[in-house]
């Protein structure tokens, strides 16, 4: 009886974090095209802003490409690429070089081996299997009510949850550098910060949301393993 009422409890949870990623997502959208319509005092496209930013931080090596799609932006570690959406590529948009500069940010960390993104470079690998396994594992674990299948997901899954949960300081420092980096070299004024805070925290929300579920999630699980257990 408690199982039942608490599996319940974690579905709803669940549920209502889920509730949350999609009003996350709806929120980074509608925020970036908020921000996207203002323009920024300094006249900089978001590859103008990246560009001078990498520069001043002695990137020269790291180039800048444009990627089809809108919220596409993102840091190649490997290829030592940032690559920007179109709509930051070319706008002179608050929206544009928030997201510019944010991605510059992870180009930095790496620079600089700040340790949390190096530690989910490391973790990379073994979580691109075991996140792809962990469902299979889960599922057969249910459907056999076989323990050691249902224990080899939670822990392959448990992996996937704490690399999301790794990722959150090196999104949330990312954008702490870009805003520190902004400000002082003038890319935005003073007034304009409030904007670039709202661009970066809606798409941080993204990433929080996204953790809670699956942490949820994974609690589920556990729960399970050990009802079955019993």
């Amino acid at each position: 009886m408690f199982f039942s009422l608490t599996y319940w409890y974690m579905d709803v949870l669940i549920l209502i974090a889920f509730g949350v990623t999609i009003w996350a997502q709806f929120r980074v959208k509608g925020t970036f095209n908020k921000w996207g319509k203002v323009a920024n005092s300094s006249g900089l496209t978001g590859y103008e802003a990246a560009r001078r930013m990498l520069d001043a931080n002695g990137l020269y090596d790291v180039a800048i490409e444009p990627v089809k799609g809108v919220l596409s932006d993102h840091y190649d570690p490997m290829k030592k690429v940032v690559r920007l959406s179109e709509p930051v590529y070319n706008q002179r948009s608050i929206s544009a070089v928030s997201v510019a500069c944010h991605e510059v940010g992870h180009a930095i960390q790496h620079s600089v081996s700040y340790p949390m993104l190096v530690l989910r470079h490391k973790m990379f690998p073994a979580v691109n299997f075991t996140s792809g396994a962990a469902p299979f594992l889960l599922i057969g674990g249910f459907l056999f009510q076989a323990t050691g299948l249902i224990l080899a997901g939670v822990i392959f899954f448990s992996l996937a949850v704490a690399f999301q949960l790794v990722t959150l300081p090196v999104e949330f420092n990312a954008s702490n550098r870009a805003r520190a980096i902004m400000v002082s070299e003038g890319y935005i004024s003073n007034q304009e910060e409030r904007g670039v805070s709202k661009v970066l925290n809606a798409a941080a929300l993204t990433y929080v949301a996204s953790a809670l579920v699956a942490l949820l999630e994974l609690l589920k699980y556990i729960l399970i393993l050990f009802n079955n257990r019993e």
